[in-house]
């Protein structure tokens, strides 16, 4: 990722340097524009939301943390004595997590990934990464490129059907043209830019349905709040 345009990555940055950050600013054509506060992306253990505190206690072996911003993940992992490996497209968030003391990193595409995991963690809507229904099968062809006999990939996502609710309490999803949970992001931090980029919010049963066709299985492990939920894809 060019750091012209690499807007998480500035605000990552500026706020580990200063201890603190302006608006990390979010837009997408679904919704008003949004933000993301920059401190949450260091938070602590205690700080995490549940479903994000149980993946944690549920890793094995050795970890892949997927889009791992700050390093939040990463850091209490290796806390805990686990060999884990934080990876994130953007050179900024990488150099932040190396000055945090995250001891291995790597600045790349997910897809680009070679090596063998036990566990590969995908918080945060991780997933979200695959970008469209259609990129899942590639998504599981990777997925058996990278992980070890036995291992595991623990993800949370949220089904955005609740977008599409009626007053009496149903739901009015559009049957035709993309996949209702196919959404596209552009951040801003300050003058930084970056480009727009696809991003996916998968619910439950599609995501097994894919899972299977790719020989697959998907565990529900917990559900949250507000439709979304932590799941563990295994062979």
């Amino acid at each position: 990722m060019n750091t012209n345009n690499d807007a998480m990555g500035r605000a990552i940055a500026e706020y580990y340097e200063k201890g603190k950050a302006s608006k990390l600013r979010v837009f997408s054509p679904m919704f008003e524009e949004d933000e993301i506060p920059v401190e949450l992306l260091f938070r602590k253990y205690e700080q995490m939301p549940e479903l994000e505190q149980k993946a944690l206690t549920l890793a094995k072996g050795k970890v892949l943390d997927v889009g791992a911003g700050a390093g939040c993940h990463s850091l209490y992992l290796q806390d805990k004595g686990f060999d884990v490996t934080a990876l994130d497209i953007s050179s900024l968030s990488v150099e932040t997590m190396k000055k945090r003391g995250v001891k291995n990193t790597l600045c790349q595409d997910f897809f680009s990934l070679e090596g063998k995991y036990d566990t590969i963690l995908m918080l945060m809507n991780g997933i979200g990464l695959v970008g469209k229904v259609e990129k899942l099968n590639y998504f599981f062809k990777h997925l058996d490129n990278i992980l070890n006999e036995g291992g595991q990939v623990l993800c949370d996502s949220s089904d955005i059907c609740y977008i599409f609710e009626e007053d009496d309490g149903s739901f009015r999803i559009p049957l035709n043209g993309d996949y209702y949970g196919e959404l596209t992001y552009q951040m801003q931090y300050k003058d930084t830019k970056g480009e727009e980029f696809d991003w996916l919010y998968i619910d439950f049963q599609t995501l097994e349905s894919f899972a299977k066709d790719n020989g697959f299985n998907v565990e529900l492990i917990e559900e949250g709040p507000h439709y979304d939920y932590l799941c563990r894809i295994f062979r």
